[in-house]
């Protein structure tokens, strides 16, 4: 991990999961998320110790285990509070609500792993919480309610409301829970500028409109690819079929879940956008483009 300054008070540490840092004062700090595992969070603590800080708060984007995973352990070695929207901290204290929302039941214990299962911690809500200095933004799509932190040196943390070009190129899909709101972040994100952009898994920049137009234009890509797989009826299945076989993905539990659950979401957004319809025959649930 590498301690980044980018402004008078913000710095962030380089890492799969970028993790931001906000100096209140001379001796405190908020962190902005906390890596994918306890291990992260020992290597935050060790940054940290290292430069005489204390961390007052965690600010959570998200709760996704990526961006929590080294929650428990900070807060149990420094008391900090955690602050996340109201939503996301019911996930963040209770993490078994991720992996069943991803899989739709009780999830088995395959299910159970850091990528998908972090340890709980206790939270606040954001809402009059916030140091002076810091103010959040509302990002949904990704999450239920994800949110981005602004600092007073003009740089955004921005969750995981962008992925990367390199993401986009060797998945092709990345996790959505809502398509909609989705899109209607990838607007709001044209609208804000700043000095520095830093996404929480790419590199930090000074102009996101690139990056914005390339997500975009992926998820557009993939709602025409599912309407082209509904022109005949197909089940849930083999929609997640066709899709892992056109894009070569190698299906696993891990990503039976994340793709699964994002196709659902591409079902339900085409479906409320009457693109596509259902119909039940045989006991099983078939979807097909919409005649209108």
């Amino acid at each position: 991990m590498e301690l980044i300054k980018v402004g008078e008070k913000t710095y962030y540490i380089k890492n799969p999961t970028n993790i931001g840092i906000y100096k209140i004062d001379d001796n405190n700090v908020y962190i902005i998320d906390s890596g994918n595992d306890k291990d992260a969070g020992k290597k935050i603590l060790k940054i940290i110790e290292e430069n005489n800080w204390q961390i007052k708060g965690i600010i959570n984007t998200h709760s996704h285990a990526d961006h929590i995973g080294g929650n428990k352990v900070i807060q149990d070695r420094t008391n900090c509070k955690i602050l996340s929207s109201n939503i996301e901290n019911c996930f963040i204290e209770y993490p078994i609500l991720e992996s069943t929302i991803l899989y739709g039941g009780y999830p088995f214990k395959d299910l159970k792993n850091k990528f998908l299962f972090a340890k709980e911690s206790n939270t606040i809500s954001i809402e009059n919480n916030l140091p002076e200095g810091l103010e959040y933004i509302n990002i949904k799509g990704h999450s239920l309610d994800m949110i981005g932190i602004k600092t007073s040196d003009d740089v955004c943390f921005l969750g995981d409301s962008l992925s990367s070009i390199e993401t986009i190129n060797k998945y092709n899909l990345f996790y959505i829970y809502n398509i909609k709101e989705y899109l209607n972040t990838l607007d709001y994100l044209s609208t804000i500028k700043c000095k520095l952009y830093i996404p929480s898994h790419c590199e930090i920049t000074d102009n996101i409109d690139e990056l914005i137009k390339i997500n975009k234009n992926k998820i557009y890509e993939i709602i025409n690819k599912i309407i082209n797989i509904c022109q005949s009826e197909k089940t849930f299945e083999e929609i997640l079929k066709n899709i892992f076989d056109e894009y070569n993905l190698v299906m696993n539990t891990n990503q039976y879940v994340l793709v699964g659950s994002t196709i659902r979401s591409y079902l339900s957004y085409l479906y409320d956008e009457n693109k596509i319809i259902y119909e039940f025959k045989d006991n099983k649930m078939y979807w097909k483009i919409s005649n209108q």
